[in-house]
């Protein structure tokens, strides 16, 4: 079966290629036509490799988002059974297997976010569902599988798939049995969901197209060519410099606090390049289209009042992570960055600052009596390398401490602590290190 263009008709399709989020379709007008009866099901699936999710997961789940608005049921279904095989897409080598220990744990640790992105409220006629495949695959029988599933799959057609093919080619990596039956499995899972929820749709990122059309294919081989059943996909999203995010690269930034700091996360989407930042509005936020394109114009036209990296860090970080922090992450953003109070951020917000600069740790008691020297002090920090360049610095006014211009002869005394015993250093108008005393 091959990838119908992309097009943009009426309703959820039209929302995700306005949006830059619809890259392939298995069907043309008989899908449209699907979509147009609101109530409809589909599904997309989440690897539990970790226990939290990053931005990249971010796509295919604001194509969920998107499907509930458009009146539609959502189903985010974790692999807790797939996961115990690993998916061998993109990947130069085999995964390491987690224990049904890890992965029943990343699941758990998953299932906060897709609570806090889709509406799970049993009042709502297409509320959203949250499944494990760990309930049904786990219960499937070898030679069942074989009998019943197997049989629909062609090896021949298995191995010319790109993520196969690749590592077939890789004489010293290969692929192992068990992950070259990912891919049956996942067709599996779709045929389960249509079977028991009447789900006929199943969204993914590009990469997943090959599983998602097995899926389809199985199910019309088990349930005859007339059973409703579609694909949809979003693009491989990339940087204005072409690089991929990626968690293997360490460029990942992780959707809860525990990985990526509410502030971290703030400073991610306010830092975004001009090139990407109404693109990303797009993609990754709900905002209409009125209100993008408003916040496009006014890019366009004073590109350095980042209203637009604003709204993006803005909404984000509220839906990730709530109002409240967002206003903590927006108080500490401004006190660092633009002149704010530093004494009125709380200490978990400072904490989270902290955590992203340089910083050493000083012994507090030289704070007593005449306090720490700067000449000294700076030296042991990221913003001098000797006395001799501390003094320049300090007497051409480059140095300021927590936010205020520091003298020549400067020192640091108690009463410079702020909460948690820090005290936030910085040459020019870039260079931070913190300092905390213990």
């Amino acid at each position: 079966m091959s990838a119908a263009p992309a097009r943009a008709p009426a309703g959820w399709l039209d929302e995700l290629a306005w949006r830059g989020l619809l890259y392939q379709r298995t069907a043309g007008p008989e899908l449209d036509a699907h979509l147009a009866q609101p109530g409809r099901v589909g599904y997309c699936g989440f690897d539990p490799t970790a226990p939290s999710l990053t931005h990249g997961n971010l796509v295919p789940l604001t194509m969920l988002v998107h499907l509930q608005r458009a009146g539609h049921t959502p189903i985010a279904l974790i692999g807790g059974g797939t996961g115990l095989i690993g998916d061998p897409s993109e990947r130069d080598a085999e995964r390491p297997l987690l224990s049904r220990e890890q992965v029943e744990a990343n699941v758990a640790g998953q299932r906060r976010i897709f609570e806090r992105l889709l509406d799970f409220d049993r009042a709502r006629p297409n509320a959203a569902r949250l499944l494990d495949n760990a309930e049904w695959l786990c219960r499937l029988g070898y030679v069942d599988l074989l009998r019943d599933v197997g049989k629909h799959f062609s090896v021949n057609s298995m191995i010319q798939r790109e993520a196969i093919r690749a590592r077939l080619e890789d004489r010293e990596q290969g692929i192992s049995y068990t992950e070259f039956s990912y891919g049956i499995l996942q067709a599996y899972d779709f045929l389960h969901l249509h079977r028991e929820l009447g789900c006929t749709l199943q969204a993914s990122g590009s990469d997943q197209y090959g599983n998602v059309v097995a899926g389809i294919d199985l199910i019309h081989r088990t349930l005859g060519h007339r059973a409703e059943a579609y694909g949809v996909t979003a693009p491989l999203v990339t940087r204005s410099d072409g690089k991929k995010f990626s968690k293997s690269e360490g460029s990942a930034v992780w959707l809860t606090a525990d990985r990526t700091s509410p502030y971290a996360f703030y400073q991610y989407w306010l830092n975004v390049p001009d090139d990407d930042a109404v693109r990303f509005l797009k993609i990754y936020t709900l905002l209409p289209r009125e209100e993008i394109d408003a916040l496009a114009a006014r890019h366009e036209a004073a590109p350095h009042e980042r209203a637009a990296q604003r709204a993006l860090a803005s909404e984000l970080t509220t839906r990730l992570h709530g109002h409240t922090e967002l206003e903590r992450v927006q108080l500490a953003s401004e006190a660092v960055f633009g002149g704010g109070e530093l004494r009125a951020v709380d200490e978990a917000a400072l904490a989270q600052v902290v955590a992203e600069l340089p910083q050493s740790i000083e012994p507090r008691a030289s704070l007593a009596g005449e306090g720490a020297s700067l000449v000294d002090l700076l030296p042991r920090t990221t913003l001098a390398s000797s006395k001799r360049e501390a003094r320049e610095f300090l007497r051409t006014g480059a140095v300021s401490v927590n936010g205020r211009r520091a003298e020549e002869s400067a020192r640091l005394g108690e009463g410079d602590l702020l909460a948690g015993g820090v005290v936030l250093l910085r040459r020019g108008k870039k260079l931070w290190h913190a300092t905390v005393w213990r």
